[in-house]
């Protein structure tokens, strides 16, 4: 699948965004198992970005509870309202985290873990089900590119739900 992907080494963020998201939609597109669909598009995510984790975690008995991942071991379960994760889906909004280091009461799954994204996982009733969590090995790796198009992708997930 991405590995099959033609993108030249000067490839900037946006472009790689652009060639990958056609082919999460032919991978996921008909299969209607959500596991299956987010264990693809992590390890996609993973293979075009290199990012240090990329995964999923969904909501199950009033936590986020670990999903498909790439990536070292992570937090089995998160409380709402904690960490990026757990801020994002009390908010219902993508957070951007420049330096978690920075971030009140960020988790520590890893140290090695410097900047993060979390983009929530909307159900047809505004409710979130779940959130797209990815964590840099460098400051400063997400902007607002990575939310635009992290959010499609969501968006994706979200419309075979």
């Amino acid at each position: 699948m991405a590995e099959n992907l033609i993108i030249p080494q000067t490839a900037n963020k946006e472009e790689k965004y652009k060639a990958l998201i056609p082919q999460i939609e032919a991978l996921i597109g008909n299969e209607k198992d959500l596991i299956a669909n987010l264990a693809n598009t992590a390890a996609a995510l993973h293979q075009m970005f290199g990012f240090f984790w990329t995964g999923f975690y969904l909501v199950k008995d009033d936590e986020l509870v670990l999903a498909p991942f790439q990536g070292p071991i992570a937090c089995t379960r998160i409380k709402r309202s904690r960490g990026v994760c757990g801020t994002a889906w009390e908010s219902a909004q993508t957070i951007i985290v420049p330096d978690v280091e920075k971030f009140p009461g960020h988790i520590a799954c890893s140290s090695e873990s410097k900047s993060e994204i979390v983009v929530p996982l909307m159900s047809s009733d505004n409710t979130v089900f779940g959130v797209l969590d990815i964590d840099s090995n460098k400051l400063n790796d997400f902007d607002d590119t990575d939310k635009t198009y992290l959010e499609a992708i969501c968006s994706i997930i979200e419309s075979l739900k």
